[in-house]
């Protein structure tokens, strides 16, 4: 950073929001994040149990690489923290077709092995042996990652909070946002809906869902989906520990599923992700149908036939913030000086938690970061996804 101390104004404490406040602040930035809710919020994408932390992203070199910086950077936390809210049990992909064949895991299972990862291929007798909870009739090929894992959403976004706070930085909760405070063509701050206004030097738009209420011309370039979670409470929830179950995706590009081992509770957690439902932001964080559980429960008759009949203990919705292309938003706006974007999450920016700090700060401090070129302000196109995404075709 050059020239005096900015004061950067984060709206929004999500993973963007507060990873960006905390690297601003080692920076030497004075930082305030104001948030309209709790935090964590409940009615946020970043929240919830838990989260996937993959490095397995088809032929997509890039997200790889900033996910295996990002493994380094939750370790380092979990050190820093003295507590492990990153679980480095790795990812198990299976495949009902062989992973020679063209796709998403033998895409990602190839670019890992050429970038040097071990990796541990599966056939079906190795899918039995190691997993007996899955059908190894039905899956016959694929591969276990060892480096990969999950994050506990809500308890790290709550400690990245207690972080901020211990070093200074003023946050704010139960304050909604009215508008953006624009003065000629800049902005200089945040209305609240109480008439309070809030200036800053930089303001830092990390709002989710809701950006789009405060930045209309977003309309095309972000969507929302919401995405059916289920909770299933087996009988018994040894056999689903993370030895033997692992956090996995089936299928992930063709089927959407995926999900985490038994957590302390014996609960385990199966989610989408798909297209989704579209939502308005403050929508009831529940599926408006009622097919989900039945659609569930067809995909682990013939999967994981031990969970078909489990009971259900919860069925809930997360919103996507999605780009038209599934890559994130993070970069100035193009004609608005003093106003950064960091939103976009597309339903994967979780795992990118302890990079993400560095990308935002290089954004809003103008600093060249080639990384930041995917995440630019950029035309809307032909919609795509990033290569883990089903889209119901």
């Amino acid at each position: 950073m050059t020239g005096r101390r900015r004061h950067v104004l984060v709206v929004g404490a999500g993973v963007f929001g507060l990873a960006g406040a905390m690297t601003l602040t080692e920076r030497g930035n004075r930082v305030t994040v104001v948030d309209q809710g709790p935090i964590p919020n409940p009615l946020a994408a970043s929240n919830d149990i838990s989260r996937m932390v993959r490095m397995d992203y088809g032929r997509d070199r890039l997200y790889t690489r900033l996910v295996a910086e990002a493994i380094d950077g939750w370790h380092r936390w979990n050190l820093q923290w003295g507590r492990d809210l990153y679980h480095q049990d790795g990812l198990l992909l299976l495949s009902s077709r062989q992973l020679d064949e063209d796709g998403y895991e033998g895409d990602s299972y190839r670019t890992l092995t050429e970038e040097g990862w071990p990796l541990q291929r599966l056939g079906s007798a190795e899918i039995a042996s190691r997993f007996p909870q899955w059908s190894s009739d039905y899956y016959i090929d694929g591969y276990f990652n060892p480096r990969g894992g999950w994050a506990e959403a809500s308890a790290v976004i709550s400690r990245l909070a207690t972080e901020l706070g211990a070093r200074g930085v003023s946050i704010m909760t139960g304050m909604a946002i009215l508008s953006l405070l624009r003065e000629g063509g800049r902005v200089a701050g945040v209305v609240a809906t109480d008439g309070t206004e809030l200036r800053a030097d930089q303001v830092i738009l990390a709002t989710g869902v809701w950006t789009q209420t405060l930045l209309p011309e977003l309309d095309g370039f972000v969507r929302r989906s919401g995405q059916p979670i289920l909770y299933f409470r087996p009988s018994d929830p040894q056999p689903f520990g993370a030895d033997r179950f692992p956090p996995w995706g089936a299928d992930l590009a063709a089927s959407g599923w995926y999900g985490f081992p038994a957590n302390r509770e014996g609960v385990v957690k199966i989610g989408v992700h798909g297209p989704g439902y579209a939502v308005s932001p403050d929508a009831l964080r529940v599926p408006p149908g009622d097919q989900d559980e039945a659609r569930c429960r067809e995909f682990l008759s013939h999967s994981l036939p031990a969970l078909a009949e489990a009971p259900l203990a919860a069925l809930k919705m997360c919103i996507y913030t999605d780009t038209w292309d599934g890559n994130f938003l993070i970069s100035r706006h193009p004609g608005v000086h003093g106003l950064t974007l960091a939103t976009g999450g597309s339903g994967h920016a979780f795992k990118f938690g302890p990079v993400l700090g560095g990308l935002i700060a290089d954004a809003v401090e103008g600093v060249p970061n080639p990384d930041l070129d995917r995440f630019a302000w950029r035309p809307v196109k032909e919609a795509t996804t990033e290569a883990a995404r089903y889209t119901g075709d």
